[in-house]
């Protein structure tokens, strides 16, 4: 493909609460054996993209940690391959990353030392399958200077001012972009994924970053608007973000339906850095319905509707229910789990309740005992 890949991994939130405390929102472990970064990656390798930088910076060793062997995603490769860029200091610069703009800049030599003349930049932060080289050519077909892919949620139940909200003319030009705004003028959000010519963000990025100018959406887009060409690429798939505990605790519990589910059991796959574990032991007094359950856990009690990663041990007379439960979690005997949020390594002892609601699931972090 013609094309190199950026993924944005260096945020945190403080709406994601304890759970972003020890790990970056990319490093976030999703649907019981992944992390939110094997999507974006997956979708780079699986369109051909074989160059990608991930561009980290807080709490990022669990992320490094996970990306340690680029070869589960098809990267580990001589020409090309997985890059991964962290804050620095030097005698140049003594700042972390400002912005997404100053993020890319500050590693702007990936750009240069790159042959293929477009790029695509994406968030790590979101939960999705697509096909980055359609997105390419209906770049190309336009005659794109800028193409950004956007979803219409006037089905959904998201909050609009909770994302850049676009506006499109003729040919689907854009005409407005506004980031979260209080009233917005039509339901089409951005998913932060971009294409871009190499050589154009290379001038807009020297441009910008010189004179004080580093967050992308205002300074590289908004600022150029009508100067180049910006046109929008509408995606109708399954996509959420991981941007609060409720948003979290969604994208999880929506993979509890079939239909959501098509993403990771057909072709191309979602891959992800694999575990050497047995299968899950389901014992007698088991009960599981609905749920999604890791390898290496074994169930005495109750669980349903769930998603529970590797390594959890749920006791006999346990209650699990509309929960999301981290690797290598204790669930006691006699438990009450519910509208819950468990990290990894937590303990929960016998006999114990943990009772959120649909509205407020509670979180209980990594590696506390209750």
């Amino acid at each position: 493909m013609r094309a190199i890949g950026i993924i944005l991994a260096g945020g945190n939130s403080e709406r994601l609460k304890d759970l972003c405390k020890v790990r970056a929102i990319a490093a976030m472990p999703v649907v019981s054996s992944y992390r939110a970064i094997d999507f974006s990656l997956s979708n780079m390798s699986n369109s051909g993209i074989k160059k990608v930088a991930v561009i980290t910076q807080f709490n990022s060793r669990s992320l490094q940690d996970h990306l340690s062997s680029a070869k589960w995603w098809e990267l580990d490769r001589k020409e090309g391959g997985l890059y991964i860029f962290t804050p620095f200091l030097s005698s140049d610069n003594n700042f972390w990353f400002r912005g997404i703009a100053d993020s890319i800049y500050q590693n702007i030599s990936y750009l240069k030392r790159s042959h293929e003349p477009y790029v695509v930049i994406c968030s790590g932060e979101a939960v999705y399958k697509m096909d980055y080289s359609e997105v390419l050519q209906y770049h190309i077909d336009k005659a794109a200077d800028l193409t950004i892919v956007y979803k219409n949620v006037s089905r959904t139940n998201k909050d609009v001012h909770d994302y850049g909200v676009m506006t499109f003319g003729e040919n689907n030009k854009l005409e407005t972009f506004e980031e979260k705004p209080i009233d917005a003028k039509s339901s089409n959000i951005s998913l932060g994924i971009y294409v871009i010519k190499r050589t154009l963000l290379i001038k807009l990025l020297e441009n910008a970053i010189p004179k004080g100018y580093y967050d992308f959406v205002k300074d590289i887009i908004l600022r150029n608007k009508d100067k180049i060409d910006i046109y929008g690429y509408e995606f109708d798939g399954y996509w959420n973000t991981l941007n609060s505990v409720n948003s979290y605790m969604e994208t999880n519990m929506d993979f509890l339906n079939k239909d959501v589910r098509k993403i990771l059991t057909q072709e191309p796959f979602i891959a992800s850095k694999p575990s050497d574990d047995p299968p899950a032991k389901y014992n007698p007094t088991a009960e599981v319905t609905n749920t999604l359950v890791g390898t290496g856990s074994i169930i005495d009690g109750n669980v349903k509707n769930s998603v529970l990663f590797r390594k959890v041990f749920v006791g006999e007379g346990a209650t699990v229910e509309n929960s999301v439960i981290m690797k290598s979690s204790y669930i006691g005997k006699g438990c009450v789990i519910k509208n819950a949020i468990i990290d990894k390594e937590v303990v929960i002892s016998d006999n114990k309740e943990v009772i959120g609601t649909e509205e407020e699931p509670i979180v209980i972090g990594k590696g506390q005992v209750i």
